[in-house]
């Protein structure tokens, strides 16, 4: 690749000579492929993450997938576990792994106990849907075991009513989509405070539950006793 014409985009033929190309992971290398404003979609609710838990000293993602938008937290907080379930995924993101943006990636199965060590902020976006209503306390209850009495965990979903408009590849997935209240009074079992939150596109905003895509809940001061 010669240099550039201007002098002040050299250091992007510079560091692709350095470093290479960023590689998109496993997960949304098909979304770009396929539906590429989606990708705008999942970043911005990675965003929103990203600025309530901005200052925080440990962080968990509880199911990373590819953790391809998890470096938007990290640019926010001291330290970032991502955990998945899913072997494929975490090889994945080791793979593709950045000294310059040290993540830790780990396998574990989120119904099958809490993630090792204290996290003041727990997020899981795009989960809470795979998971069967049968098992959902327990998934959440393990989160909870994992979380400082001060944190806060935050749970995005996409709507019950948006289901109307999901992908066949999607939907056999989400086995557990919630309207609104459905969320918000399955979240306060487990935590005295649910605060909830509608998201259209990238935007997230405080509308009708029912005319919302996606739903993001921010839950605080953990229930004792949880289900």
């Amino acid at each position: 690749m010669s240099d550039t014409k201007e002098p002040q985009y050299q250091p992007l033929v510079d560091l692709k000579r350095a470093r290479g190309l960023t590689r998109l992971g496993l997960m949304n290398n098909q979304v770009w492929q396929d539906d590429p404003k989606r990708l705008l979609f999942t970043l911005s609710r990675y965003k929103f993450v990203a600025k309530l838990f901005s200052g925080r000293k440990r962080v968990l993602e509880a199911g990373c997938g590819d953790a391809f938008c998890s470096r938007i937290v990290k640019q926010e907080v001291q330290h970032l576990t991502v955990v998945d379930f899913d072997p494929v995924f975490i090889e994945d993101v080791r793979e593709r792994a950045d000294p310059a943006w040290p993540i830790e990636a780990k396998v574990h199965d989120l119904l099958a106990g809490p993630v090792e060590g204290r996290f003041d902020g727990i997020y899981s976006i795009d989960v809470l849907e795979h998971i069967p209503s049968r098992e959902e306390d327990r998934f959440v209850s393990n989160l909870v075991a994992s979380l400082e009495p001060e944190g806060a965990l935050i749970a995005g979903m996409p709507s019950l009513e948006s289901q109307a408009h999901a992908s066949p590849q999607s939907k056999e997935g989400h086995v557990n989509c919630k309207t609104g209240r459905d969320l918000k009074n399955f979240m306060e079992r487990h935590f005295h405070n649910v605060f909830l939150f509608s998201m259209n596109d990238e935007v997230v905003h405080t509308g009708y539950f029912p005319m919302a895509h996606y739903l993001l809940a921010v839950c605080t001061l953990p229930r004792k006793g949880s289900p």
